[in-house]
């Protein structure tokens, strides 16, 4: 059986880059196994009077620096949004982070869903099946490159694909995902956990080789054993500023550290 990892999202929002670097030393202290951002160029939520305004931070130079910062902890997006950079330049990107941290970055990816970022960087937003023909169009080339850079990445770099879509998103970790990740019900993680392996199937593909990550509230700590038996073996929880409390991170560490003796 896998253990249990927990990681913690900062979400880069609403606070200065002091504080999201303090986060990161803190949480890598605490013990925490992957840190993650995410990538929007604006709030998702808590801004006045918008609740999509505020202070923000950009993606892939954070992890850049975060690769730099950290010795141990592996980190990575959730998610890297496909639409926003050139396949074969975001495969680039992540050799090279993959480079500056010793070989301990995930590269997290998938299809886009934040109009705000779309229509005010001038990318084209389109439909969310586009979006995923893109995405499932981007995949083999992030992996071709990742096979043809010079020099190669420092490991097989994991690749985190997050989403729920079953007709769709499902094939695509299928066919490329060494992690998956998404939200939901320990009923409904059962269920898209067994379409997935139904998709493993059609393409030849071994599920036990791809892991079940969870986004989850710190107040569903009681649940923690439900979605483990259901084959999570990831649990993420978010945090964001302006003052980044990880007080909550401790007693799921303390709860992985009892359930994988």
């Amino acid at each position: 059986m896998e253990p249990v990892r927990i990681a913690v999202q900062i979400h880069p929002q609403h606070t200065d880059y002091a504080e999201i670097r303090r986060a990161v030393t803190q949480a890598e202290d605490m013990g925490v196994d992957v840190l993650y951002n995410w990538d929007h160029f604006f709030p998702l939520y808590g801004g006045e009077p918008d609740p999509v305004s505020g202070k923000h931070l950009e993606c892939w130079t954070m992890l850049a620096a975060w690769a730099e910062q950290t010795e141990r902890v592996e980190f990575g997006a959730l998610v890297t949004c496909n639409s926003y950079r050139n396949p074969d330049l975001l495969a680039d990107m992540a050799r090279t982070v993959d480079h500056i941290s010793n070989g301990r970055l995930i590269l997290g990816i998938g299809s886009g869903w934040f109009e705000k970022d779309y229509v005010e960087y001038g990318y084209e937003f389109g439909t969310a099946r586009s979006r995923l023909d893109d995405l499932d169009a981007a995949m083999p080339r992030i992996t071709r490159r990742l096979a043809l850079l010079d020099p190669p990445p420092t490991r097989s770099i994991p690749i985190l694909i997050g989403g729920s879509g079953e007709r769709v998103t499902l094939r695509i970790v299928a066919e490329h995902a060494d992690i998956w990740h998404t939200f939901g019900s320990v009923e409904t993680i059962a269920h898209k956990s067994n379409v997935l392996d139904e998709w493993c199937a059609t393409v030849d593909r071994d599920p036990s080789t791809i892991a079940r990550s969870v986004g989850i509230k710190p107040e569903r700590l009681d649940q923690a054993d439900a979605y483990a038996d259901v084959g999570v073996t990831e649990f993420t929880l978010g945090v964001t500023g302006p003052n980044i409390d990880l007080s909550v991170m401790r007693p799921w560490l303390d709860w992985r550290d009892t359930r994988n003796r």
